[in-house]
């Protein structure tokens, strides 16, 4: 038998507990040098829409279409990959946060094409005045981050980030158009439909002139192909028809809302004016004079003189009122 005591056993033990490798922390990839602080949000949290719900296992944007071209335009695609910005300024740049500083710093419009670039008159044939085909001009520093985005696969914690920044509106601008040319179209809907009635604006037009808001730029991008000089990405019929319904729905749902409040609205005003007839009708029946009238029956005689107006023996016995009317000449 062993001669040790059982507090020599639980010392043994602690020491020994102590001198266990502590675990390892996994970090997210670092960005620009920093670690990325991962956060996971509630399930079960409804004020946050479940495409913008971000955990460990969704945090990864799935990619819709072609995963090289990302869907643009060719003739779009081969002047970004031509663009000198692209090919020099944006080849040093690998990270998000690189990227959004230079759509803080360049991106002045949305605009595929810069202002007066892009030239289609004179075009005949097949190629006349088609957009996207057989006319160039100057890229946008936005379609060529834009594209640089894809590139290098942003997550959907950054995608969530970029159309909700409070910061740039054509930073937000960029997460919508990234969200509508490479997002599966399936989940177009769950992506745009918080944004329906966002009063926020932004001007996509190269040069300016076309404010719009947020809203209107997403029910744009969920009815239309075109865009401003290039198309987006065809929705499936069986899809846009399924959107349709939904706005056909949310715009039900609108109308009934407002008709409630305005028929609340008449409905109160109809009581009022019930009330104020009740009222009217009460002061009639009781014999009692109107507000306005009260002051100008004010009783000035006597009983008698109620009764026998035409009396003037009666003169004297009535109140000094009744006195001052009749040197006015109003008892004759």
């Amino acid at each position: 038998m062993s001669s040790e005591t059982p507090a020599a056993d639980i010392f043994r033990e602690e020491e020994t507990r102590s001198k266990a490798p502590e675990p390892i922390m996994m970090m997210p990839p670092a960005t620009d040098g920093q670690p990325e602080t991962f956060y996971e949000d509630d399930a079960y949290d409804n004020s946050i829409p479940d495409v913008q719900k971000i955990t460990k296992k969704n945090n990864t944007l799935p990619v819709w279409g072609n995963q090289k071209t990302m869907n643009l335009n060719g003739l779009v695609l081969e002047n970004v990959l031509q663009c000198t910005y692209y090919k020099q300024v944006l080849a040093e740049c690998s990270t998000y946060q690189q990227i959004v500083d230079e759509i803080y710093m360049h991106v002045r419009h949305l605009e595929p094409w810069e202002k007066g670039t892009r030239k289609v008159q004179g075009m005949t044939g097949m190629c006349g005045g088609v957009r996207g085909v057989g006319a160039g001009g100057v890229i946008s520093s936005a379609f060529c981050l834009l594209y640089k985005l894809f590139n290098i696969r942003i997550t959907r914690k950054q995608l969530v980030s970029m159309i909700n920044s409070n910061q740039s509106a054509y930073l937000r601008g960029m997460g919508f158009m990234y969200i509508r040319f490479c997002q599966p179209p399936s989940d177009l809907w769950n992506w745009l439909e918080p944004y329906l009635d966002d009063e926020d604006t932004v001007d996509p037009r190269s040069g300016g002139g076309d404010e719009l808001t947020f809203g209107q730029i997403a029910r744009m991008m969920l009815t239309k192909l075109d865009w401003y000089g290039t198309l987006f990405p065809r929705i499936p019929v069986p899809i846009q028809k399924d959107i349709d319904e939904k706005f056909r729905e949310r715009n039900r749902q609108l109308l009934e809302q407002q008709g409630y409040e305005e028929e609340r609205t008449g409905y109160n005003a109809q009581r009022h004016a019930i009330r104020e007839m009740e009222k009217e009708h009460d002061r009639k029946r009781k014999g009692s004079p109107s507000r306005e009238g009260e002051k100008k029956h004010k009783k000035i005689r006597c009983d008698h003189h109620l009764r026998h107006h035409h009396c003037r023996k009666h003169r004297k016995d009535c109140p000094k009122k009744a006195k001052e009317e009749g040197k006015q000449g109003k008892w004759r």
